[in-house]
C-alpha cells in the first residue's frame, strides 16, 4: 500500500472550520489517497468575495498567457523567417513549444499535489517569462526554436496547475461556472494570438510577442501571490517518481512528433514514421509496466480507471479534438468552396470558437443548480452530433453553413465544464492535481491525432496531396482544388466529428454522476453575511 504524508493545513486566521468539513478532513485516511473514486470535498471558508474575484481574474489572465502563446507567433512566422533567412525551420518555432507544453502537462499537475500549488504556479510562469525573454533577444533560429520549448515548458504547467487552483478555492458544484470563464480566455487567446501577432509583426517587432509576456504576468503574479497564502492546501509529501515522470513524457513527445511528421515530412508508412510509432508504443509500455510496480507511481493508474475517469477523459477528448480539427482544416474548405480570402476565412471561424464559449458557460450554471448535472452535456453533445450529421448530408451556403457551425460549437461547448468538475470530483482532494494534469495531456494528445487524423482523411478523400493545416496560403494552391471535389471530400471530416460527438455522448451517458459539494466559497460568505 502507498504510504503519503497527508498535509492540509489551513491559515492561521481560519481557527474555526465548519464541523461536517472539519471532520470529512480529519477522517481522510492514506489509503482514500491512492483511490480514484474517492469524494472530493467542499473547501472551507477562508475567502471572502472580493478575494476570491481577485484569485479569478488573476488566474485568468494567466491563463490567457498560455492560450496567446500557442497561436500568437503563427502570423508573425514570415517575418521572423526573413530576418534569420531561415524559412525550413519555421514550423518548429510552432511545434517546440506544443512538444514541450503537451509532455510537462501532467509532470506539473503531479508536483502540485506534491510541492503545493503556490511552488508550481510560480515555477511555470518563471519559465514561461525566462523562455520569453530568451526568445526576443534569441540571435537565430535555432535559439529560438530552443528558447520557445523552454516557454513551452512552462506554458504547459500554466493550464493544469490554473484548474487545480480553482479547485481549492471552490467547491465542485459552482466550479463548472468558473471552468466556463476559463474556456471563454482560452478561445479568446487563440482568436486574438494571430491578430496580436500579425500587428506587432506588421508595424513594431516581431519580439513584441514576446516582451508583453512580462508585463501580464507580472500583473498576474502580482494580484495571485498575496491571496494564495489564504487559499488551504491539500498537498501530500511523497517521493517523486521521475523515472515513470521521464518515461510518460519522452512517449508523448515521440507520438507528438509521428503526428506532426507523419503524411507531411515523412510518408506514414516510411521507416522513420513506423520507427517512431514502435519507439512511442515501447515507452508508454515501459511506463504501464513501471507505473504498476512502483511504490508511488508519478500517474496512478487507478485515477484513469472507474465509472467517472475513463468516460469524461474520453469525453473530454473528443470535444477538443473536434474543434480543433475542425479549426485548423476549415479554412482551406473556405477558400476553396466559398472563395473566401485568408483573413475572411479567419473571421468564418469565429462562429466556431465564440459560440462553444457560450456552451460551457449553460453548463457551468447548469451545473450550480441541477441533481443532474451531466444531462445538459448529453444534450449538448448529442446536439453538436446532429448538427455535424447535418453538416455531412446537405450542402449549404455560407451563411447557413455558419449558423448551423454555431449550433454545432453550442452544443460542443457543454462537455468541458461536465468533465473538468467531474474528473475532480472523482478523486481525493490531494490528487486534483494529478488528474487535471493527465487530463490536459490526454486532451492535447487527442487535438494533435485529430488534426492529423482529419488530413488524412481529406488526402485519401480527395487522392491527390494537398497543402493542409495552415500551408495552402500559396498562390494558387487552393483554387487548383474543385470546388466540389472539396466539399465531397469535406463531407467526410464532418462525419468524423460527427463520430466523435457520438462518442462524446455515449460516454457521458456511461459516466456515474456524482453528487456534487457545495455551496461554493462566495455562496458561503454571502450567507454568512
Amino acid at each position: 500500500m502507498n504510504k503519503y504524508e497527508r498535509q492540509s493545513r489551513f491559515p492561521a486566521d481560519q481557527q474555526t472550520l465548519p464541523d461536517d468539513i472539519a471532520d470529512e478532513l480529519n477522517r481522510l485516511p492514506s489509503e482514500v489517497i491512492e483511490v480514484g473514486d474517492a469524494p472530493s470535498i467542499a473547501p472551507p471558508v477562508s475567502l471572502n468575495h472580493d478575494e476570491v474575484r481577485t484569485i479569478v481574474i488573476s488566474l485568468m489572465l494567466t491563463m490567457f498567457l498560455a492560450a496567446l502563446d500557442q497561436t500568437i507567433v503563427a502570423t508573425a512566422l514570415p517575418t521572423i523567417g526573413r530576418q534569420f533567412h531561415d524559412v525550413t525551420n519555421l514550423s518548429w518555432v510552432i511545434t517546440a513549444y506544443l512538444l514541450a507544453s503537451t509532455a510537462v502537462a501532467p509532470v506539473f499537475g503531479t508536483l502540485s499535489d506534491i510541492y503545493g500549488r503556490r511552488v508550481m504556479i510560480i515555477t511555470s510562469l518563471s519559465l514561461f517569462v525566462v523562455g520569453s525573454v530568451l526568445c526576443a533577444i534569441a540571435p537565430s533560429m535555432t535559439m529560438l526554436i530552443l528558447a520557445r520549448g523552454l516557454q513551452g515548458l512552462g506554458g504547459g504547467g500554466i493550464m493544469p496547475v490554473v484548474q487545480t487552483v480553482i479547485s481549492d478555492v471552490v467547491s465542485p458544484r459552482e466550479r463548472g461556472r468558473y471552468q466556463a470563464y476559463f474556456s471563454s480566455v482560452w478561445m479568446a487567446g487563440g482568436i486574438l494570438g494571430p491578430v496580436i501577432g500579425g500587428v506587432f509583426a506588421e508595424h513594431l517587432h516581431w519580439s513584441m510577442i514576446f516582451w508583453i509576456n512580462l508585463p501580464l504576468t507580472a500583473a498576474a503574479l502580482a494580484l495571485l501571490l498575496p491571496k494564495m497564502k489564504k487559499i488551504p492546501v491539500f498537498h501530500c509529501k511523497r517521493n517523486v517518481d521521475w523515472l515513470g515522470g521521464v518515461l510518460l513524457m519522452a512517449s508523448a513527445v515521440v507520438f507528438m512528433l509521428v503526428l506532426t511528421w507523419g503524411g507531411s515530412r515523412y510518408p506514414w508508412l516510411s521507416p522513420t514514421v513506423l520507427s517512431m510509432i514502435g519507439a512511442a508504443v515501447v515507452l508508454a509500455v515501459t511506463f504501464v509496466w513501471h507505473a504498476r510496480r512502483a511504490d508511488e507511481p508519478f500517474l496512478p493508474l487507478k485515477l484513469l480507471t472507474g465509472s467517472v475517469a475513463p468516460f469524461a477523459l474520453t469525453a473530454g477528448g473528443c470535444g477538443l479534438g473536434a474543434i480543433t480539427g475542425l479549426t485548423v482544416q476549415l479554412p482551406l474548405y473556405y477558400e476553396s468552396v466559398y472563395h473566401l480570402s485568408a483573413s475572411e476565412a479567419g473571421l468564418a471561424l469565429i462562429p466556431l470558437a465564440a459560440v462553444s464559449t457560450c456552451g460551457a458557460a449553460i453548463a457551468g450554471r447548469t451545473m450550480a443548480r441541477a441533481k443532474h448535472y451531466k444531462r445538459v452535456a448529453i444534450i449538448g453533445t448529442s446536439w453538436a452530433a446532429l448538427c455535424a450529421l447535418g453538416l455531412t448530408l446537405t450542402t449549404l451556403p455560407l451563411w447557413g453553413l455558419l449558423t448551423l457551425m454555431a449550433a454545432f460549437a453550442l452544443g460542443l461547448g457543454t462537455t468541458f465544464p461536465v468533465c473538468v468538475v467531474s474528473l475532480q470530483n472523482s478523486v481525493a482532494r490531494p490528487q486534483v492535481g494529478t488528474i487535471t494534469g493527465a487530463m490536459n495531456f490526454f486532451r492535447s494528445l487527442m487535438s494533435s491525432f485529430t488534426v492529423a487524423a482529419f488530413a488524412a482523411i481529406l488526402l485519401i478523400a480527395l487522392g491527390v496531396d494537398v497543402p493542409l493545416a495552415g500551408e495552402h496560403h500559396g498562390a494558387g494552391a487552393v483554387p487548383m482544388i474543385p470546388a466540389d471535389d472539396m466539399r465531397h471530400a469535406f463531407r467526410y471530416v464532418f462525419g468524423a466529428a460527427t463520430a466523435l460527438m457520438t462518442t462524446a455522448a455515449l460516454c457521458l451517458i456511461a459516466m456515474e454522476e456524482r453528487p456534487l459539494a457545495g455551496p461554493s466559497v462566495t455562496a458561503q460568505v454571502e450567507m454568512a453575511e
